[in-house]
């Protein structure tokens, strides 16, 4: 059987873990339509600070139009054709605010977005956190490694969607190859045959002009 100590540190990790996987739920990747517009909503309490962060992975300039308005109708953050952006914020008064990702400006290419929308700071860890007095060595290991793992998961988050948006640029540059070689392929066989077809009527021409001076 494991010490007592050994399972309430094991006990502590997995919910760390947890937490950390929680302060994460507002992350989404969605599919932005050519000609599209979509918006979002969130209940803000007033004094709250949140951050918008947002990516383009793939499709077309990998840019969109966002937006972002106040429950007054106020905007707050406006930006064209950006590919990628963060704007933090505190909430001015109690209300639904909107964030809208805008494609409408492209005719045929549709995009796939991904944004994270942070309302508010993380609770501590532990309630008496913010005591005067100081933590514990395990309250002090707990909180260390609560940080690293929001870290971790930043960090995974950012490669993953560099990781996507290269493999798109990737497939989306190996379609234009593939394209080009069967352009050329078939600008060739149009040469070739062009070219019999010359020599083969220039030697006729010849022909019949030396049987006609025989003659």
């Amino acid at each position: 059987m494991p010490p007592r100590g050994c399972a309430a540190a094991g006990l502590l990790l997995v919910l760390l873990v947890l937490r950390a996987c929680a302060a994460r739920a507002s992350e989404i990747t969605f599919e932005l339509p050519d000609n599209a517009k979509q918006c979002f909503y969130e209940e803000i309490a007033q004094g709250t600070k949140c951050t918008l962060e947002f990516q383009v992975i793939t499709g077309g300039h990998y840019d969109v139009d966002c937006r972002l308005e106040d429950p007054d109708g106020i905007v707050l953050y406006k930006e064209m054709k950006k590919q990628y952006d963060s704007f933090t914020f505190t909430a001015s008064r109690n209300g639904t605010y909107k964030f809208c990702f805008s494609n409408e400006f492209s005719t045929f290419t549709h995009k796939t977005v991904y944004f994270d929308f942070q309302v508010g700071e993380d609770p501590p860890l532990f309630p008496s956190e913010n005591r005067v007095t100081a933590l514990t060595q395990m309250e002090s290991a707990c909180v260390s490694i609560h940080e690293a793992l929001k870290s971790v998961i930043d960090y995974q988050t950012h490669f993953r969607l560099r990781e996507a948006q290269g493999r798109s640029r990737a497939e989306d540059l190996n379609t234009r190859v593939a394209y080009w070689s069967i352009g050329e392929a078939i600008i060739l066989l149009v040469v070739s045959i062009g070219q019999v077809f010359l020599l083969k009527s220039f030697f006729s021409d010849k022909r019949t002009t030396t049987t006609r001076v025989g003659s």
